[in-house]
Parts: structure tokens; C-alpha cells; sequence
């Protein structure tokens, strides 16, 4: 924690209390890769609410989708949600008073399943400190996906969270070794074979796979490699990857007209999302141009639902819905029965599906009407709900 270089930090990061509390909380290497996974979209699905609840729950099914298991192998998430109970997040810093904190705790308290839902909670300590972005950082599951080997994501997690200090700091080998799930391997105490089986190919799938490009460097004693730190810098090819999932829609035009009329940030996120920009901007003028109209936000929310028009009453006819058009009503039905907790998890689920950088732009900028992935929605929901196209063709 000491090598932090000081020149490439900016702003409040420069002041030496917050310098201080750039720290990895070092998470126990042995983890399977779908643990891994596991132990991100949990926290992902925990984090508004990290400190203010004390418990947090997830739809097992989305959950199970989410990480590439099997919707009906629940045994195999058991057994993962044991391994992130048996495992140990351990952290050493300084506070902003300076004094130095030390402390343990499993990465799960406890994890249970019942009635399809999975129920799990985080210790009060670590808890405060995956929520403090200064010492822990969420990776983004649009990467994580792509990833194939543990070591490469073990070591993509403990990089990424120094990636503003451009450097992990010296690490000695006997942590590292741990960080990587490695210890008491008497074969990988040779920095030879640690070097050769793991610190290559995990560097090289990191700076092919990842937003980041790193760089080992090792220090020696006479001939012994003792300590390892890797230099950290984005990786412009593939800063894309590192999305937001719906932030971008924060500075368009129709959302700051809808932030303008009263609507909530999430509700306008979720409008643009689902609705694409161009509807929302028809229904907005059709709005606003109703004079006696009380409470817009309310009127715009049911112009979208109901397709409200200029014509006539301002409401579409009652024609027989298309098949397509029903898909559509019956999907949108499904994603307002739905926490905004399952519905961030269901954007992401969906995301994570789409291999075309076309079709995933799509997605971003239209949601679930999303004209590209029509059928890859219809199929989606399909799966998440086998009963909800009933009767249909």
C-alpha cells in the first residue's frame, strides 16, 4: 500500500487520508470461476442497500441464469453459496484518522433458499467496506462474462480496484500466491511454474479480455523473486465494455426533459429503456400540449402505456392486437411485476446473452422493444417465463 504513486493521482485522491484508503480488501483465491461470478452479482444486486439493510434477496432463477448455471441445478448453487460462506475477506488499512484497522470476516454471514428466492447477508464490517468505492470496486458484469479462467479474474478484481493509482503496490509472493487461491501448493512455490502456468496466461487474458492492460514487474532477493506488483492503465480497445448499464441515457436531451417535468431518474431510465427515445419524445409534445392536464408526470406514464395519440380521442383504436404487438404487452406486464432489483438483474441477464456489439447497442438505446433483438427478447422471456406467451401462436 505504500507504492501508490502519488503523481498520478488527482483532485480529492491526492489528500493523504483518502490516498490512505486506496485498499483492496484481499478476498481468499480459492473460488471457482462461477463463484466468482456468484460473489460479484450478489454484491451487484446487494449494493444500494449494502448499509442500510441487513439482509438482501435475489430470484434464485435470475440468480442461477445470471451466472450461467443451469435455472434447475440447485444443488450446484448450494454448493457455491457454501464456498462464498467458507471464505475468508481480510483487510489492512488505515482509517482517515490514521489509525490502522485490521480485520476478518466470511464473505457471506449466511445464504439460504426458500420459495425461489435466495436470501443472504453480508458481516457489518465488510459490509462498510464494499461500499466504500475508495477501497472496493464492483466489477462490471458485461466484462465479467468474458472471462474463462479464475486466475484471469482473480487477478482482473485485485487490479481493477487500483486502476486510478495506476499500481496494485508490492505485493509479496506469499499473498499473491493466496490472492490467487495458490497457497500451500508446494508447486507454485516456485515463482518458475507460478510464472509459467498462471501469471502469464492470467496477464494475457486480463489485457485481451478486459478494460484494463497490466503489467507485472518483481522484485528479488539475491535470487529469489519476493514481491510482485502489476502496472495498471486502461485499455482503450476495450473501454467500451465498461458500461453503466442505462447511465448513458442520463445525457440525452428527452432525459433531461423528462428530469424537467417531475419524472425520477430511475423512471426516466427505465421509460427510455423500455419505450426507445423517440417514442417518449412523441408522447412528451403530445403532453405537453394539454393544458388541462394536472398531474403530466402521470398523464406521460399512461401516453406511454396506452399509446395515446393525436388523433381522435388521443387514444389509439381498439383493433385486435398483432401476435407481435401482444408479445410485446405481455413482456412489458412481466418487467412491471418486477422489483427494480430484478429488473436491473434481468437487463444485465440479457445483456450478457448478446455476443454483437450492434444488437447490444440496440438494447442499450431501446430496451426491452429493442427492434434488433425482438426475437432474442421474446425468447428470453420465454425462458424466464415459461407460461408467458400462453395461447399465443
Amino acid at each position: 500500500m505504500d507504492d501508490i504513486p502519488r503523481d498520478q493521482l488527482t483532485g480529492a485522491l491526492r489528500r493523504g487520508a483518502v490516498k490512505k484508503h486506496v485498499a483492496a480488501i484481499h478476498v481468499s483465491g480459492k473460488l471457482t470461476l462461477l463463484q466468482r461470478k456468484l460473489s460479484n452479482v450478489l454484491l451487484l444486486n446487494a449494493y444500494d442497500t449494502l448499509t442500510s439493510q441487513n439482509k438482501h434477496a435475489i430470484d434464485a432463477r435470475t440468480l442461477c441464469l445470471m451466472i450461467g448455471y443451469n435455472s434447475n441445478d440447485m444443488d450446484t448453487l448450494k454448493a457455491s453459496l457454501r464456498g462464498l460462506a467458507e471464505t475468508v475477506a481480510e483487510w489492512d488499512m488505515l482509517d482517515e484518522k490514521g489509525q490502522q484497522e485490521w480485520g476478518v470476516s466470511s464473505l457471506l454471514s449466511y445464504a439460504k433458499l426458500k420459495g425461489g428466492v435466495c436470501e443472504y447477508a453480508y458481516s457489518p464490517a465488510l459490509a462498510e467496506k464494499l461500499h466504500d468505492p475508495k477501497v472496493f470496486a464492483l466489477i462490471n458484469l458485461n466484462i465479467q462474462r468474458k472471462f474463462t479462467s479464475g486466475h484471469a479474474l482473480a487477478l482482473y478484481e485485485n487490479c481493477y480496484r487500483f486502476i486510478r493509482t495506476g499500481s496494485t503496490g508490492w505485493w509479496p509472493m506469499e499473498l499473491f500466491r493466496r490472492l490467487m487461491g495458490l497457497d500451500g501448493s508446494s508447486y507454485y512455490e516456485s515463482y518458475k511454474h507460478l510464472n509459467a502456468k498462471v501469471i502469464k496466461p492470467a496477464v494475457a487474458e486480463v489485457n485481451k479480455t478486459s478494460n484494463i492492460v497490466i503489467e507485472p514487474e518483481t522484485r528479488k532477493k539475491g535470487r529469489v523473486v519476493t514481491e510482485i506488483r502489476f502496472r495498471i492503465k486502461e485499455n482503450p480497445q476495450l473501454a467500451i465494455l465498461d458500461l453503466d448499464d442505462g447511465g448513458a441515457l442520463r445525457h440525452g436531451a428527452i432525459y433531461g426533459r423528462l428530469r424537467d417535468l417531475g419524472v425520477s431518474d430511475r423512471l426516466a431510465r427505465q421509460w427510455l429503456g423500455a419505450y426507445g427515445e423517440d417514442q417518449v419524445a412523441a408522447k412528451l409534445e403530445y403532453v405537453e400540449q394539454r393544458k388541462d392536464v394536472k398531474s403530466k408526470v402521470g398523464y406521460l406514464s399512461a401516453a406511454l402505456k396506452e399509446d395515446y395519440r393525436e388523433e381522435g380521442q388521443g387514444r389509439e383504436t381498439s383493433a385486435p392486437l398483432t401476435d407481435k404487438a401482444e408479445r410485446l404487452r405481455r413482456v412489458q406486464a412481466a418487467i412491471e411485476a418486477r422489483s427494480p432489483t430484478q429488473r436491473d438483474a434481468d437487463k444485465r441477464l440479457f445483456l450478457s446473452l448478446l455476443d454483437d456489439d450492434v444488437a447490444r447497442a440496440n438494447f442499450e438505446r431501446f430496451g426491452w422493444v429493442s427492434p434488433l433483438n425482438i426475437q432474442a427478447i421474446f425468447a428470453f422471456w420465454a425462458e424466464m417465463d415459461p407460461d408467458i406467451f400462453e395461447g399465443l401462436t
